[in-house]
């Protein structure tokens, strides 16, 4: 498995002049392939390959006066920059397509100057190195401190030299593991996230929701105050601006811990691991954005996805549309209704339910369940989804063809105005499907009134 092992570097000064231009020749180039194919596509030429852009954008442009000072840095800056161009517009492609399955992409847009997060990324063939004395040698930049908080486990492949918003900067190692299975434990566990508290397990444990962003509120809002007050474009605003960003790196990097310590602890201790697929996007747009995205469960969820193929784990998520809380884990019937202010609620069979571990408890079973079954656990068709919630009962009816003579209910609106399909014969039926309903239209003889099929 390939993985990311980050550290921070801290450049000298001319060191930092030299990776400043290095980001701005790599943003140049970037740029400049994205602008000659918009102009290819806009005057109706062919699109342009990956081997004639680079020959456009960087090598010709090397022997132009405007574009002279490219060949100050490194080559495989610039052409691993027409590298990430070239990924954005495979994806924005697919996604086209629809081979990418994910959400819509859009197409490649213009890097700024003025991003808070720039970065080059340096490959074997630009022969960067870790020296003896422990510094990260790159080329035409030099030797550059890192502090090394724990060893590589290989050699790495790649290097990525990333300035974030707050001024810092972070070396990135893309490096093999060979991280064997952790020994093989007894226990499973079914994790239902939330706000009150962060996640509850499914054997009752709850773990509280530390609302780092919440805590941080105070220092933050007086930050931003001291940002607006500064005029535009002067030195203090600057200062004042990485001030607010020390103080969200601050709060990213606590969370960011917080949720390494809580994933691996999870891991080691359970051999399978379950947990909902949340629609964080979607509960991203209500008015509990701001707790929502202070939670960072997508960030949590990926660290034990991988972690747990890291270390030869089970790790499955729960389709999102599953009744996990209206479910009684007892007797497995689903409650009509179930509010967010109801915490603990009684079953008709008498079981009494604490709402958040029923809930990791019904996540168990569904986990254990999808497993055994080797099926994947998000739904892809609506009639596997429909099964899921219903726990594979028929939800709905069969359907039948109406008799001539059977008296209509209302039609489909995307089935209106079928009687007047010139042509149709007396007897003849017309099939509308919409929205996964069949409606049958059966048309009576001549001089009497038709009569539309039943739902």
């Amino acid at each position: 498995m390939q993985l990311r092992y980050n550290y921070r570097v801290y450049p000298d000064a001319d060191q930092r002049h030299a990776l400043a231009h290095a980001f701005g020749c790599a943003r140049v180039v970037f740029n400049d392939g994205l602008r000659a194919r918009q102009q290819a596509r806009e005057s109706g030429l062919p699109y342009v390959s990956d081997a004639e852009l680079s020959k456009r954008v960087i090598t010709a442009a090397k022997k132009t006066p405007g574009r002279a000072w490219l060949g100050d840095v490194s080559a495989v800056v610039l052409q691993q920059a027409l590298a990430d161009l070239n990924t954005a517009y495979r994806n924005f492609f697919a996604s086209l397509s629809g081979k990418r399955k994910s959400r819509k992409i859009a197409s490649p847009r213009f890097r700024s100057r003025k991003d808070n997060r720039q970065a080059i990324r340096f490959t074997k063939n630009a022969r960067f190195a870790v020296t003896a004395g422990g510094k990260l040698r790159l080329p035409k930049i030099g030797d550059v401190p890192v502090r090394w908080s724990r060893d590589l486990p290989s050699e790495p492949s790649s290097v990525t030299v990333v300035k974030d918003a707050a001024g810092r900067y972070f070396a990135s190692f893309v490096v093999e593991t060979t991280d064997e299975p952790l020994s093989e434990v007894a226990d499973e566990v079914g994790i239902d996230l939330g706000l009150t508290h962060f996640a509850v397990t499914s054997d009752g444990k709850k773990i509280d929701n530390p609302r780092f962003l919440r805590r941080a509120a105070k220092k933050l809002r007086k930050a931003q105050k001291a940002l607006s007050r500064k005029e535009k474009g002067s030195a203090n605003r600057k200062k004042a601006r990485m001030k607010v960003a020390r103080a969200h790196a601050k709060v990213t990097d606590t969370r960011r811990n917080w949720a390494h310590r809580l994933s691996t602890r999870i891991i080691r201790d359970n051999q399978a691991v379950y947990v909902e697929d949340l629609a964080v996007s979607g509960l991203g747009r209500t008015k509990l954005a701001k707790s929502v995205h202070d939670a960072g469960w997508s960030q949590f969820v990926a660290m034990l996805e991988y972690k747990a193929a890291r270390y030869g784990r089970t790790f499955a998520k729960i389709d999102r549309w599953f009744p996990s809380s209206k479910l009684c884990s007892a007797c497995e019937t689903i409650a009509t209704s179930m509010p967010l202010n109801v915490r603990s609620w009684i079953c008709r069979c008498g079981a009494a339910h604490d709402r958040d571990v029923n809930a990791a408890i019904n996540v168990l079973a569904e986990g254990r369940r999808i497993v055994a079954a080797g099926r994947k656990p998000a739904a892809e068709t609506p009639r596997e989804a429909e099964t899921l919630n219903a726990r594979g009962g028929d939800v709905r009816p069969p359907l039948a063809v109406a008799d001539a003579d059977e008296g209509g209910t209302h039609r489909s609106a995307a089935c209106r105005g079928v009687e007047g399909i010139p042509g149709l014969q007396a007897g003849e039926d017309v099939n509308c499907r919409a929205d996964a309903l069949r409606y049958t239209y059966r048309s009576a003889p001549s001089g009497t009134p038709r009569s539309s099929g039943t739902r």
